[in-house]
């Protein structure tokens, strides 16, 4: 895997060596826009595609991308992608995104709009699925995707592009590569219809990234599968229709999924679940044999607090997380802790620490956590008990700069809109975080064909930090 990354990027860092550089904050790309390949023309509507997409243009696709096996489709600043309705960008090759800061990448369907204000499911556009996905095969060893808007993605899939995927499938990303390598960094995703991103497998570095009205009346927003292991760091949810972050190690691939979920903000996530309460969480979950790190957190009036999966219950496909000490793999056990969590309501107070609703969970209460439920519950508990959290409603405000709390809104706030999820100077948040513990290292490190930084553990809790670090939008 190695020497076909380099055999790969070496071209196209000989035509940038001047002036590429990785970035000292971990958080951008190169100023540099190198090419790879011939141009492609912006008049093109689709079809089998390699090269490079010009900086700035406009591309108005009307019919599926292929990228053939060992051909790249490298995608510059300030391109926008208009995609036609239920259309794909299918990737058997390599895909690269190369946006930044100043001069982001966008995916869209033109012919879905953006609603401010409270959602109202039925009718928003962001959950009718409007472009398709981006598909990768388990020929696809690479995709990149940095600095990108991902809008409006998520139509069902009408017709298989390879072996793995499903019809019906409405997933905005889809990766089966387990020995591949898929980096998000520093992007956006809005409106999904299901799961944001489905991993079948892979090495991932997915952080700093922010995901609004995710899924329809289901689904995820990252929701890896076995095969994969990597990190979900520094990424701000809202408006989740499940959780924002989820391991399962279901599909039986090598090896066992573990995940680093930690530094993540989820707010309103979970509500717009149909299936049964209480057998998925609402921000966090680490389920079916697999493996997770859940650290230094902000749950803010999520329909459950993260959730570790105890349950054996065949109709909600929820297994038992793996919770034993293992010699093997990034992450020897599961564990937890230093998570602040605040709840407008009973309702949510009582979920705090998920309840054997609707099959057992193994979260144990966590005396790090803020609030400290092993104190508050007692040393009598019985994990997965029911209790009553009536005096934690609206106790632990996290201080955003601007978000208003307790909201009784949070049912239907599923857009960052005019809020600020920043961390106010006066907020309890800040200096809690935990830093006793590794990420995964599994990715290469490169500014354009790798990624820009492995961001270890914050100071603060939550994804955006006091000193500018995490999460940067």
């Amino acid at each position: 895997m190695r020497k076909s990354i380099s055999l790969l990027i070496i071209p196209a860092m000989l035509f940038a060596m001047a002036s590429c550089k990785k970035s000292s904050d971990n958080s951008n790309v190169s100023a540099a826009q190198i090419q790879v390949g011939a141009s492609i023309s912006d008049s093109t509507t689709g079809g089998t595609l390699k090269g490079t997409m010009a900086g700035g243009k406009v591309y108005n696709i009307k019919r599926d991308i292929i990228i053939n096996k060992g051909d790249t489709m490298l995608v510059q600043k300030g391109v926008t992608i208009n995609m036609a309705d239920n259309t794909n960008i299918i990737v058997h090759g390599t895909l690269i995104f190369l946006g930044t800061k100043d001069a982001p990448i966008t995916v869209t369907d033109p012919n879905r709009h953006k609603a401010t204000g409270l959602t109202n499911y039925s009718t928003d556009d962001a959950f009718k699925g409007g472009w398709g996905g981006i598909y990768c095969d388990t020929s696809c060893h690479l995709i990149v995707v940095k600095w990108t808007h991902l809008d409006f993605g998520g139509a069902s899939l009408q017709t298989v592009p390879f072996n793995g995927p499903s019809v019906g499938d409405s997933y905005v990303m889809y990766f089966g590569c387990p020995s591949g390598n898929f980096i998000m960094e520093d992007s956006w995703m809005y409106g999904s219809t299901d799961d944001a991103v489905r991993f079948y497998g892979g090495h991932i570095n997915v952080m700093r990234n922010t995901l609004e009205k995710l899924g329809g009346n289901g689904g995820d927003g990252f929701n890896s599968k076995s095969g994969t292991q990597g990190n979900m760091a520094y990424n701000l949810f809202i408006g989740g229709a499940t959780n924002g972050t989820k391991s399962s190690n279901d599909g039986g691939v090598n090896p066992q999924n573990m995940i680093a979920m930690y530094n993540n903000t989820y707010v309103n996530c979970g509500h717009r679940n149909t299936g049964t309460f209480g057998a998925r969480a609402g921000c966090a979950e680490v389920e079916n044999n697999s493996r997770a790190y859940v650290y230094n957190n902000i749950i803010v009036d999520c329909l459950t607090g993260y959730r570790i999966a105890g349950g054996n219950n065949v109709t909600a496909k929820v297994y038992a997380a793996d919770t034993g000490y293992h010699s093997d793999g990034p992450i020897n056990q599961t564990k937890y802790g230093y998570n602040l969590m605040f709840a407008s309501t009973v309702a949510i107070a009582n979920q705090l620490v998920p309840t054997n609703v609707a099959q057992a969970v193994l979260t144990q209460p966590q005396s790090t956590d803020i609030p400290d439920m092993k104190t508050f519950l007692g040393a009598t508990y019985a994990f997965g008990a029911a209790y009553d959290g009536t005096s934690l409603v609206g106790k632990n405000d996290p201080k955003f700069v601007n978000y208003p709390l307790p909201n009784t809104n949070y049912v239907t706030q599923a857009s960052i809109d005019g809020f600020d999820f920043h961390l106010s100077s006066s907020s309890p948040a800040i200096g809690k975080g935990y830093k006793g513990f590794t990420p995964i290292a599994n990715v290469p490190l490169d500014a354009n064909f790798g990624s820009s930084g492995i961001t270890p553990p914050g100071s603060d809790l939550g994804c955006f930090q006091v000193d500018g670090s995490g999460n940067q939008h």
